[in-house]
């Protein structure tokens, strides 16, 4: 009868025994970091990470190899921190294909069995599309003319100012100007200063 109590007490402490977060999220391209957390009786321990819907099953992809370096494996690289009491596991180069049901697990049980299982901490990976950036437009400037005003430099909107190569400007460039500086003339030419005439 107390077999049970004791079997449920032995997986809960292991299961406590190493943690990891939730979930994690990603974006297609990009790379995410999970971080799990161990106790330090698993100090010495290889850690592994793998993937799968039951931690009893998950395919391992990246394992630690007793040292504190990293090991890869493709685009999956997994590091010890004995010093932190933690692993580190990178998945880089993200695609939709790599979102699922992972664990970060201690390697401690050398002969399988029904009663025996490493310690496990289930990591769900979700990756979401590339957010694409798009520049804003820019606006053209042109040349403005204001009625009643000189020529200035400014932003042309649809109901401010003539484009260069509109038909009034055209018009007011080839046929207005010329009229308005021959004015001018004239009316220079007739009030100049009259100059007396010689011999008075």
């Amino acid at each position: 009868m107390w077999l049970l109590p004791a079997l449920l007490l032995l997986c809960f402490s292991g299961c406590l025994s190493l943690t990891g977060p939730d979930s994690v999220t990603g974006t297609v391209g990009g790379s995410l970091r999970v971080w799990c957390q161990y106790e330090s009786t698993y100090k010495g321990y290889n850690k592994y990470w793998c993937r799968g819907q039951y931690d009893t099953s998950c395919e391992s992809i990246v394992e630690t190899k007793g040292e504190e370096k990293v090991e890869r494996n493709g685009r999956v690289s997994i590091r010890d921190h004995p010093e932190a009491l933690a692993f580190t596991v990178t998945m880089q180069n993200l695609n939709e294909d790599d979102a699922g049901s992972y664990w970060c697990k201690i390697q401690t049980v050398w002969i399988l069995d029904s009663w025996s299982r490493d310690p496990s901490a289930l990591v769900r990976v979700y990756v979401s599309p590339a957010t694409r950036t798009t520049r804003p437009a820019t606006t053209p400037i042109f040349l403005v003319v204001n009625p009643g005003r000189n020529l200035s430099t400014g932003v042309l909107t649809k109901n401010s100012g003539f484009r260069l190569s509109s038909p009034h400007f055209l018009l007011v460039v080839l046929l207005k100007l010329p009229l308005l500086l021959s004015m001018l003339g004239a009316v220079f030419w007739v009030n100049r200063p009259q100059r007396a005439p010689a011999g008075r």
